[in-house]
């Protein structure tokens, strides 16, 4: 990469190449060829640049062979995934770590989640398994668990419509189970390189078993944020929320992280959950926080 920068220094000061108002000189040509040949974007995007800085009069051209192997490369991604597998193109990661909790529990414990996701052309699914767990003196002080599956249909760039089914157990707040449906739509108010932040909203329905035996299903409002915020090529700050609105009950859950990385699959992160329940059986108050150190692998 170095080698390619400084030739293209090298051959931008060289009077022999001052007469190209606008073609591409043939060695600048081949180290731009080089680079997408390599299909690395970053070092795509690094010698255009210099390029660009150095042929000035050679812009269009250097951006038409850009824009050619966008295409290329686009259209090869989409061939892969119309022929794939419903089975294949799977991404995902895994994290673990432990937490200390406040609120109605005060503790330490072990933390656990799962997420695995394909994204197609249009269509794209997510499926979370999340596990909060914490037993002390032959007690178990905390129990939740979570599962979850998101499919969504994106209509452009931006808009999109979503699908949410989702099963939720929390002893500590006062439910046995907690099922949750809702659809709706969202759109992409910011696509940047350093930052990305999606809103949605629909209507739900949620059918709860607490922990008394009552049972009970109510038809609400669900809303929800998703923020990633690139700090640095390895630091990303992340904020997801989401939250029901109902007849006389009202909740709302918030997850603040900063995650750092630490090779190409092994990130470590820090992150904060807030979990706001209006009405609650067995916790003398509203408000549950959960703070987490974990380790993530991607695959």
């Amino acid at each position: 990469m170095r080698t390619c920068i400084a030739i293209l220094c090298c051959l931008a000061s060289s009077p022999a190449l001052a007469n190209y108002p606008v073609l591409l000189p043939p060695p600048v040509r081949e180290m731009l060829e080089a680079a997408i040949a390599n299909g690395n974007e970053t070092e795509i995007a690094t010698v255009a640049k210099i390029a660009k800085q150095t042929n000035p009069g050679a812009v269009d051209e250097i951006q038409r062979m850009v824009k050619s192997w966008k295409e290329r490369t686009k259209a090869t991604e989409e061939t892969v995934i119309r022929e794939a597998r419903f089975t294949e193109l799977w991404t995902g990661r895994v994290e673990a770590g432990g937490f200390r909790s406040t609120g109605s529990t005060s503790e330490i414990g072990i933390s656990a989640k799962a997420e695995i996701k394909r994204a197609g052309i249009q269509w794209s699914h997510k499926l979370t398994a999340s596990a909060d767990y914490r037993r002390a003196n032959g007690v178990t002080s905390r129990e939740r668990y979570l599962a979850s599956y998101e499919p969504r249909y994106e209509f452009d760039t931006r808009g999109f419509a979503y699908g949410l089914s989702q099963f939720e157990r929390d002893t500590s707040i006062g439910y046995d189970e907690r099922y949750t449906a809702s659809a709706g739509i969202g759109y992409k108010v910011i696509v940047s390189g350093p930052l990305d932040l999606s809103l949605d909203a629909g209507p739900s329905v949620r059918h709860a078993a607490y922990v008394t035996g009552e049972r009970e299903t109510k038809l609400g409002a669900r809303g929800s944020l998703d923020l990633v915020w690139r700090l640095a090529p390895n630091l990303a700050f992340k904020q997801v929320a989401s939250a029901y609105a109902e007849s006389d009950v009202y909740t709302l859950n918030s997850l603040t992280s900063l995650e750092t990385k630490v090779n190409s699959r092994l990130s470590a992160a820090f992150s904060h959950n807030v979990q706001y329940e209006s009405e609650t059986l067995l916790s003398a108050r509203d408000f549950d926080t959960l703070s987490r150190l974990t380790l993530t692998y991607d695959f």
